[in-house]
């Protein structure tokens, strides 16, 4: 089922996480929305709704029958749950960002096209405060990493914002200021770049730093990297060249 954009409120989410403690993230569990609402302090007609609206919203799947009906929390439900785990962390634990672990992979070769776009680079270059290599660093999640991604929702990032030209509308991204790290060397400042709308799957990150991170870092295809995702910080003053980011972020 596609995702709509269907309104879903703290109220729908307290209803999601109801059904996955009740094993609905591992398999269809039975559920009355007499018993769901007792659960929520709401009535029966209200617990109906909101399931409604988690399943429109493609969070959930929901199969009715005559006593009630089966719910599953689908894998974009699981994902807005995880969101909720990492701004609880960074409440109670002081837990700010987060790292994803992956292994390096070859893109399809259009991140040098895109950031060398004038309407795109000209934002790097103010908001980044560097002059990004025409390239990504492009990884492959691992199966952890791709259900630790919903945490970025909890990460301040940088807007890079839509443009367009007489030929062509440019969508809008976000940057979310990173630190990569191979074999114990580490390489910053460096920006996982999330467009708006993308080709990739959840389980690719790519990432985009002022100095090639390949040669940086000595990676080639299949090298496990691990990216420490942190609150964003807006480039007020010139970056450091990429040679003194490199001498400052060798572990």
């Amino acid at each position: 089922m596609s995702t709509s954009t269907t309104a879903v409120g703290h109220d729908e989410v307290a209803a999601l996480k109801t059904v996955a403690l009740r094993g609905g993230l591992r398999e269809p569990v039975k559920v009355s929305c007499s018993t769901l609402g007792e659960r929520l302090d709401a009535s029966s007609q209200t617990a109906s709704r909101r399931l409604q609206r988690l399943e429109s919203a493609g969070l959930l799947e929901r199969d009715v029958v005559g006593d009630g009906q089966w719910v599953t929390v689908t894998d974009a439900g699981e994902r807005r749950l995880r969101g909720e785990y990492a701004d609880y962390r960074r409440l109670f634990e002081g837990e700010a960002g987060l790292s994803l672990s992956g292994t390096v992979t070859s893109g399809m070769g259009e991140g040098r096209h895109y950031i060398q776009l004038s309407g795109y680079h000209e934002q790097f270059v103010e908001r980044l405060g560097y002059e990004p290599f025409p390239g990504t660093l492009n990884v492959e999640l691992s199966e952890a990493a791709v259900r630790a991604r919903a945490g970025l929702d909890s990460v301040d990032g940088i807007p890079i914002d839509g443009w367009e030209d007489e030929e062509r509308t440019f969508g809008p991204a976000t940057c979310y200021a990173a630190e990569v790290r191979a074999d114990g060397d580490a390489f910053a400042p460096a920006h996982v770049i999330v467009p708006e709308r993308t080709h990739h799957d959840e389980d690719q990150l790519e990432l985009i730093a002022p100095a090639k991170l390949r040669e940086e870092l000595d990676l080639a295809d299949g090298d496990e990297v691990r990216v420490r995702v942190t609150d964003a910080e807006r480039a007020d003053e010139p970056a450091p060249s990429a040679e003194a980011a490199d001498a400052g972020g060798s572990a």
